[in-house]
């Protein structure tokens, strides 16, 4: 069953399929979910298959998919496929564990089906066992072969493919991340920007209304920010401020920040949304320009000039953060007049 694997390794692309083309039944698969179910349509002719309950194996620490996160309502169609089917007709991927494991095997290769049997054997259906194949392959190996498949899943986050891949780096290739990149077919500037976005500070992941929203395209715009000392932490604070909001929305049941306005306010309170033109202190959204904060003989004085279709909580979000820049330049300069 390993070299089967490895053919799949070696032979399968990258490249994720048009969406239409994964289709089977009410499933959507990966090309190697296609080539799982052509095995075992064949009989698993010399090769390992059993059956087993999803307890007995252990899901592998190396996959990058949140297990945590799956849910009956996310699952709900393969769920239902597979209770149809009284199993599941694609066989996970499975390989021995360690002599002495709570567990006698480990999950590499299929974690959705591992959990829509374990509900159904917890919701009516306790006779239905996870079809199972076992492989020998190396932890590397391993990692290749789940990257392969979780590419093509809407369902994995770009935060959790990239913090799987911050770990294998060191984990599987030595800290070279030009081996990593050759080995996963990737540009070395892709894997960098992933590794980018892996080191997002926890302030600024929750910041967004969901994992899902905080995507490679933002953390390009804020690493370079949180590379400088100061603004890093005007972006941290602003961004613990904005996760609150979101906490309170989200127990509100109302609607949450958009990502936009997110990593808006967050290059706002780094200084990014204003620019000092002496005493005075341009307040922009986007390219547009809104408003001024100048000093004047008694403090501050605020300037707005607002379309109809202006997003005020952004342009309030920028005024604070302006206000408070232009109240500690005016203290500075007060200090370096009296030296």
């Amino acid at each position: 069953m390993g070299s089967f694997v490895r053919d799949i390794l070696t032979t399968l692309s990258y490249e994720p399929e048009p969406a239409e083309a994964l289709r089977f039944e009410s499933e959507e698969l990966s090309r190697l979910d296609q080539r799982l179910a052509g095995v075992a349509q064949a009989g698993s002719r010399g090769r390992t298959a059993i059956s087993i309950r999803p307890s007995d194996c252990s899901v592998w620490d190396g996959n990058p998919r949140d297990v945590p996160g799956l849910s009956a309502e996310s699952c709900r169609s393969l769920i239902e496929s597979i209770a149809q089917e009284d199993g599941n007709r694609i066989p996970v991927l499975v390989r021995h564990n360690a002599p002495g494991a709570d567990c006698p095997y480990e999950l590499l290769v299929g974690s959705r089906r591992r959990f829509c049997v374990d509900w159904l054997n917890h919701n009516g259906r306790p006779e239905i066992r996870l079809n199972a194949m076992i492989v020998d392959l190396s932890d590397e190996e391993a990692f290749r072969l789940a990257d392969i498949e979780n590419r093509e899943r809407q369902d994995i986050t770009e935060l959790d493919r990239a913090r799987s891949y911050q770990s294998a780096v060191d984990r599987f290739y030595g800290g070279v991340q030009s081996r990593m990149a050759e080995a996963l077919n990737l540009s070395n500037s892709q894997l960098s920007r992933l590794l980018s976005l892996a080191q997002m500070p926890d302030e600024v992941v929750d910041a967004f209304a969901t994992r899902e929203e905080l995507r490679v395209r933002h953390s390009e715009v804020l690493t370079p920010l949180l590379r400088r000392g100061e603004q890093r932490e005007r972006v941290l604070v602003a961004a613990r401020a904005i996760g609150h909001e979101q906490q309170r929305f989200a127990a509100a049941g109302e609607k949450m920040i958009s990502a936009a306005t997110v990593l808006s306010r967050l290059k706002h309170a780094a200084g990014e949304g204003s620019t000092s033109q002496g005493s005075e202190t341009v307040l922009l959204v986007g390219d547009a320009r809104v408003g001024r904060v100048r000093s004047v003989k008694d403090g501050l004085a605020v300037e707005l000039t607002l379309t109809p279709d202006t997003d005020l909580d952004q342009v309030l979000a920028i005024v604070r953060e302006a206000v408070l820049d232009s109240r500690a330049r005016v203290a500075r300069e007060i200090e370096a007049a009296a030296d």
